[in-house]
Protein backbone atom coordinates (compact mmCIF):
# COMPACT_ATOMS: atom_id res chain seq x y z
CA UNK A 1 0.00 0.00 0.00
CA UNK A 2 3.39 2.51 0.11
CA UNK A 3 2.92 2.47 -3.37
CA UNK A 4 -0.21 4.47 -3.16
CA UNK A 5 0.45 8.14 -1.46
CA UNK A 6 -2.34 8.38 0.15
CA UNK A 7 -4.07 5.04 -0.14
CA UNK A 8 -7.81 5.26 -0.51
CA UNK A 9 -9.60 4.07 3.03
CA UNK A 10 -12.42 2.10 2.86
CA UNK A 11 -16.25 3.51 2.68
CA UNK A 12 -16.66 1.48 6.02
CA UNK A 13 -13.93 2.37 7.54
CA UNK A 14 -14.44 5.92 7.17
CA UNK A 15 -17.67 5.37 8.45
CA UNK A 16 -16.91 3.63 11.33
CA UNK A 17 -14.83 6.15 12.62
CA UNK A 18 -16.91 9.11 11.68
CA UNK A 19 -19.64 7.84 13.13
CA UNK A 20 -17.79 6.31 16.16
CA UNK A 21 -19.65 2.45 15.30
CA UNK A 22 -22.90 3.47 15.25
CA UNK A 23 -24.52 0.06 14.22
CA UNK A 24 -27.36 1.84 12.55
CA UNK A 25 -25.13 4.55 10.73
CA UNK A 26 -23.19 1.46 9.51
CA UNK A 27 -26.24 -0.49 8.71
CA UNK A 28 -27.95 2.34 6.46
CA UNK A 29 -24.21 3.71 4.95
CA UNK A 30 -24.10 -0.15 4.06
CA UNK A 31 -27.45 0.19 2.06
CA UNK A 32 -26.44 3.33 0.50
CA UNK A 33 -23.37 2.23 -0.30
CA UNK A 34 -25.08 -0.41 -2.61
CA UNK A 35 -23.65 0.52 -6.42
CA UNK A 36 -22.57 4.01 -5.84
CA UNK A 37 -19.01 5.77 -5.30
CA UNK A 38 -17.32 4.87 -1.64
CA UNK A 39 -16.38 8.35 -1.25
CA UNK A 40 -19.94 9.43 -1.35
CA UNK A 41 -21.33 7.34 1.46
CA UNK A 42 -19.63 8.82 4.54
CA UNK A 43 -20.32 11.80 3.73
CA UNK A 44 -24.28 11.40 2.61
CA UNK A 45 -24.83 9.13 6.11
CA UNK A 46 -23.03 12.35 8.19
CA UNK A 47 -25.58 14.32 7.14
CA UNK A 48 -28.53 11.81 6.96
CA UNK A 49 -27.49 11.44 11.06
CA UNK A 50 -27.20 14.33 11.74
CA UNK A 51 -30.69 15.47 11.05
CA UNK A 52 -32.16 11.58 12.24
CA UNK A 53 -30.49 10.33 14.92
CA UNK A 54 -32.21 8.03 16.09
CA UNK A 55 -34.31 4.44 14.31
CA UNK A 56 -37.37 6.04 15.32
CA UNK A 57 -36.71 9.65 14.05
CA UNK A 58 -35.47 7.98 10.56
CA UNK A 59 -38.54 5.67 10.88
CA UNK A 60 -40.90 9.18 10.76
CA UNK A 61 -38.84 10.91 8.55
CA UNK A 62 -40.74 12.26 5.42
CA UNK A 63 -39.98 10.52 2.05
CA UNK A 64 -38.83 13.70 0.19
CA UNK A 65 -36.55 14.92 2.75
CA UNK A 66 -34.46 11.73 3.03
CA UNK A 67 -34.54 11.45 -0.60
CA UNK A 68 -32.81 14.88 -1.14
CA UNK A 69 -30.56 13.99 1.57
CA UNK A 70 -29.48 11.16 -0.04
CA UNK A 71 -29.63 11.70 -4.07
CA UNK A 72 -26.23 11.87 -4.73
CA UNK A 73 -26.05 7.82 -3.20
CA UNK A 74 -27.88 7.19 -6.87
CA UNK A 75 -31.28 5.19 -6.84
CA UNK A 76 -32.28 7.61 -4.26
CA UNK A 77 -35.90 6.97 -4.73
CA UNK A 78 -35.50 3.11 -3.67
CA UNK A 79 -33.13 3.66 -1.54
CA UNK A 80 -35.07 6.33 0.62
CA UNK A 81 -37.91 3.75 1.07
CA UNK A 82 -35.60 0.97 1.89
CA UNK A 83 -33.74 3.03 5.02
CA UNK A 84 -37.02 4.25 6.23
CA UNK A 85 -38.52 0.81 6.09
CA UNK A 86 -35.68 -0.50 8.14
CA UNK A 87 -35.61 2.08 10.81
CA UNK A 88 -39.44 1.63 11.23
CA UNK A 89 -39.06 -2.30 11.99
CA UNK A 90 -35.70 -1.72 14.26
CA UNK A 91 -37.80 0.94 16.39
CA UNK A 92 -40.73 -1.28 16.55
CA UNK A 93 -39.21 -4.47 16.50
CA UNK A 94 -35.61 -4.21 17.98
CA UNK A 95 -36.76 -1.22 20.42
CA UNK A 96 -34.74 1.04 17.95
CA UNK A 97 -31.24 -1.15 18.20
CA UNK A 98 -29.63 -2.69 15.13
CA UNK A 99 -29.77 -6.81 15.86
CA UNK A 100 -26.53 -8.69 16.10
CA UNK A 101 -27.20 -12.16 14.33
CA UNK A 102 -27.04 -12.84 10.98
CA UNK A 103 -31.00 -14.37 10.99
CA UNK A 104 -32.36 -11.36 12.37
CA UNK A 105 -30.04 -9.05 9.89
CA UNK A 106 -31.23 -10.83 7.06
CA UNK A 107 -35.14 -10.92 7.86
CA UNK A 108 -34.84 -6.89 7.47
CA UNK A 109 -35.82 -6.01 3.91
CA UNK A 110 -32.92 -5.39 1.27
CA UNK A 111 -30.39 -6.58 3.40
CA UNK A 112 -28.59 -9.47 2.03
CA UNK A 113 -25.63 -11.73 3.55
CA UNK A 114 -22.70 -9.19 2.59
CA UNK A 115 -25.05 -5.94 4.22
CA UNK A 116 -25.18 -8.67 7.19
CA UNK A 117 -21.76 -9.42 6.94
CA UNK A 118 -20.42 -6.01 6.77
CA UNK A 119 -22.77 -4.61 10.49
CA UNK A 120 -21.39 -7.74 11.75
CA UNK A 121 -17.71 -6.93 11.23
CA UNK A 122 -17.91 -2.90 11.02
CA UNK A 123 -20.52 -2.25 14.04
CA UNK A 124 -20.29 -5.96 16.67
CA UNK A 125 -16.37 -6.84 15.48
CA UNK A 126 -17.96 -10.27 15.15
CA UNK A 127 -16.15 -12.45 13.06
CA UNK A 128 -17.60 -12.79 9.35
CA UNK A 129 -16.71 -12.60 5.51
CA UNK A 130 -18.21 -9.58 3.74
CA UNK A 131 -17.99 -10.47 0.31
CA UNK A 132 -17.90 -7.38 -2.49
CA UNK A 133 -16.47 -7.23 -5.74
CA UNK A 134 -13.17 -6.49 -4.28
CA UNK A 135 -12.98 -9.58 -2.51
CA UNK A 136 -14.33 -11.73 -4.95
CA UNK A 137 -11.82 -10.73 -7.43
CA UNK A 138 -9.50 -10.91 -5.56
CA UNK A 139 -9.51 -14.05 -3.89
CA UNK A 140 -9.90 -15.45 -7.59
CA UNK A 141 -6.87 -13.90 -8.52
CA UNK A 142 -4.52 -14.93 -5.95
CA UNK A 143 -6.24 -18.47 -6.62
CA UNK A 144 -7.60 -18.70 -3.08
CA UNK A 145 -10.81 -19.89 -4.62
CA UNK A 146 -12.30 -20.69 -7.98
CA UNK A 147 -15.75 -19.22 -7.60
CA UNK A 148 -18.26 -17.59 -9.63
CA UNK A 149 -20.43 -15.59 -7.11
CA UNK A 150 -19.73 -13.75 -4.10
CA UNK A 151 -21.93 -15.85 -2.17
CA UNK A 152 -19.66 -19.01 -3.01
CA UNK A 153 -16.64 -17.00 -2.19
CA UNK A 154 -18.13 -16.65 1.37
CA UNK A 155 -18.39 -19.85 1.71
CA UNK A 156 -14.63 -21.17 0.34
CA UNK A 157 -13.03 -18.75 2.31
CA UNK A 158 -14.69 -19.64 5.56
CA UNK A 159 -13.34 -23.37 5.01
CA UNK A 160 -9.92 -21.72 4.18
CA UNK A 161 -9.07 -18.65 6.37
CA UNK A 162 -8.95 -18.65 9.75
CA UNK A 163 -11.82 -17.67 11.96
CA UNK A 164 -9.66 -15.34 14.00
CA UNK A 165 -8.93 -13.53 10.61
CA UNK A 166 -12.04 -13.56 9.09
CA UNK A 167 -13.00 -10.08 10.58
CA UNK A 168 -9.91 -8.07 8.49
CA UNK A 169 -10.89 -9.67 4.95
CA UNK A 170 -12.85 -7.11 3.92
CA UNK A 171 -11.03 -4.13 4.65
CA UNK A 172 -7.90 -5.42 3.98
CA UNK A 173 -9.05 -6.72 0.88
CA UNK A 174 -11.29 -3.86 -0.23
CA UNK A 175 -8.25 -1.23 0.33
CA UNK A 176 -6.06 -3.48 -2.16
CA UNK A 177 -8.10 -3.70 -4.55
CA UNK A 178 -9.22 0.18 -4.70
CA UNK A 179 -5.47 1.03 -4.55
CA UNK A 180 -3.31 -2.05 -6.19
CA UNK A 181 -5.65 -4.76 -7.61
CA UNK A 182 -8.26 -2.68 -9.58
CA UNK A 183 -10.41 -4.02 -11.63
CA UNK A 184 -8.76 -2.63 -14.82
CA UNK A 185 -5.37 -2.19 -15.46
CA UNK A 186 -4.17 -3.67 -11.53
CA UNK A 187 -1.14 -2.13 -10.59
CA UNK A 188 0.59 -5.98 -10.84
CA UNK A 189 4.12 -3.85 -11.30
CA UNK A 190 3.84 -2.27 -7.47
CA UNK A 191 2.12 -5.15 -6.44
CA UNK A 192 3.98 -7.10 -3.06
CA UNK A 193 2.33 -10.32 -3.62
CA UNK A 194 2.40 -11.22 -7.23
CA UNK A 195 4.57 -14.04 -6.85
CA UNK A 196 1.75 -15.76 -4.84
CA UNK A 197 -1.02 -14.62 -7.21
CA UNK A 198 -2.51 -17.03 -10.09
CA UNK A 199 -3.90 -13.99 -11.91
CA UNK A 200 -0.27 -12.20 -12.57
CA UNK A 201 1.40 -15.45 -13.19
CA UNK A 202 -1.12 -16.97 -16.17
CA UNK A 203 -1.88 -12.87 -18.05
CA UNK A 204 0.10 -12.17 -21.16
Amino acid sequence: MNSVKPPRMTALRELREAENGSPLSILIGTILSARTRDESTAAVVKTLFSRYKTARALASAKLADVEKIIKRTGFYHVKAKRIIEVASIIDSKYSGKVPKTMENLLSLPGVGRKTANCVLVYAFDEPAIPVDTHVHRISNRLGLVQTKIPEETEVELMKKIPREQWIRINDTFVMYGQNICKPISPMCSVCKIKKDCNYYKTKD
